[in-house]
């Protein structure tokens, strides 16, 4: 057992309002202790709001239906165990960190019902399969297990409520200590050019990945509130469109913002309107290769061949040492209907789904790529910033990478 104390910079409600606060994460197997900011950071139309409501006392909790995001704002109460797979397999929750944090308050909903050795290993095991690639969810539930299976029976409900909620506060705290550590490198970046701070993202890492802050928007948010003059590239992220989430969360921060094209990527870095690009994962590998959305990789090239740093921010949870490289990563393919409908509202303002290719037409849908470490400038972490490299992760890890 390593225990080790981070300081942690939370702020206070209200932009550019700031305070240092005394958070010390007490590192185990299994938990952190911490004690907790006065207010949630993120809003909707201007009220503190997280992507997770827990409500152990009826046994359920409500998530933020973002299927039906950015038209209108939906939340959906989870009280099954198949309500919580289908919340992860359809993307209702979405983004690595809410997936497992998700994953895991699914698990102890669902001993309510069943807390014997079986019912627990057939829950997690339906829980894992919903989504492959995101290492989050093996992590949380495989966290969760550990916390319980040693449990007589009758104590485990109680456990995985509080083993759960362990979880989801420490995403809250990793995810502001990563805006934390990204807004140094921003400052840097800002200090170099008197013009507004251009960043591209792709896919969403922001608030709604999470149950707060987000990762790759952390930094974002962060700068703002400290008044840093910033605007962000918003890529649309086809085929499912998670850019229309980021552009969404963004105007409810008041942050200035472009959606763009995924194509257009490129060419707004040839002409120097990007300042740095910086995303999520879905999974990093022992040597710092990364998964996340399709499309990332791309957008690491044109990185490369402009000069642009590329950044990828993530929570120890996302982070695989069993995995030795990207090339092991299984990558989920979806399905072929994502590609062939387009969403949207029509002119009554009614959801509605257009097909723009036939059912017949044969199409490839992965979800995910991998991006290789040489492509990564850094990686940033709730515990600072690392090259992304076997030997970089493990100076920050060492109880993971040699444990």
């Amino acid at each position: 057992m390593r225990d080790m104390t981070v300081k942690i910079v939370v702020p206070i409600c209200g932009k550019r309002e700031f305070i240092w606060i005394g958070v010390f994460m007490v590192w185990r197997v299994s938990n952190i202790l911490v004690t907790m900011p006065q207010c949630d950071p993120m809003n909707i139309n201007g009220t503190p709001t997280r992507t997770l409501r827990a409500h152990p006392e009826q046994g359920v909790i409500d998530i933020i239906d973002q299927t039906r995001l950015p038209h209108a704002l939906h939340w959906l109460r989870v009280g099954t165990l198949d309500d919580a797979a289908h919340a992860i397999r359809a993307m209702q929750v979405r983004g690595a960190p809410l997936i497992g944090a998700t994953a895991a308050y699914g698990l102890a909903i669902a001993l309510a019902v069943d807390a014997s050795d079986t019912h627990l290993q057939h829950a997690a095991h339906l829980l894992r399969s919903t989504r492959p690639t995101a290492v989050n969810l093996h992590w949380a539930l495989s966290r969760m297990e550990a916390a319980l299976k040693l449990l007589p029976a009758a104590h485990r409900l109680a456990a995985a409520w509080q083993e759960a909620s362990a979880i989801s506060e420490e995403d809250v705290l990793q995810n502001a200590a990563i805006g934390q550590h990204g807004l140094g490198l921003f400052r840097q970046i800002a200090h170099r050019s008197s013009k507004t701070l251009n960043i591209m993202t792709h896919c969403n890492a922001g608030w709604l990945a999470t149950v707060d802050w987000g990762t790759a928007l952390s930094p974002v948010y962060a700068a703002d509130n400290a008044g840093l003059a910033i605007h962000v590239w918003v890529s649309e992220t086809r085929p499912r469109n998670q850019g229309l989430l980021t552009a969404w969360e963004l105007a409810q921060h008041g942050v200035p913002h472009t959606l763009i094209a995924d194509n257009a990527a490129g060419i707004l870095m040839r002409e120097g309107k990007v300042d740095a690009v910086i995303v999520g994962a879905d999974r990093i590998a022992a040597n710092g290769d990364v998964a996340n959305k399709v499309g990332t990789y791309l957008k690491a090239l044109a990185c490369a061949d402009n000069g642009v740093p590329f950044y990828v921010a993530a929570p120890r949870s996302t982070l695989d040492f069993a995995c030795p490289e990207g090339a092991v990563i299984p990558i989920e393919e979806r399905e072929g209907d994502e590609f062939r409908l387009v969403h949207g509202l029509d002119a009554r303002g009614v959801p509605s789904a257009l097909h723009q290719l036939p059912a017949r037409e044969a199409v490839a849908n992965p979800a995910f790529d991998v991006t290789p470490a040489r492509l990564v400038t850094a990686i940033i972490t709730e515990r600072g910033i690392s090259p992304a490299s076997k030997d970089g992760l493990a100076k920050l890890y060492p109880e993971s990478a040699y444990g």
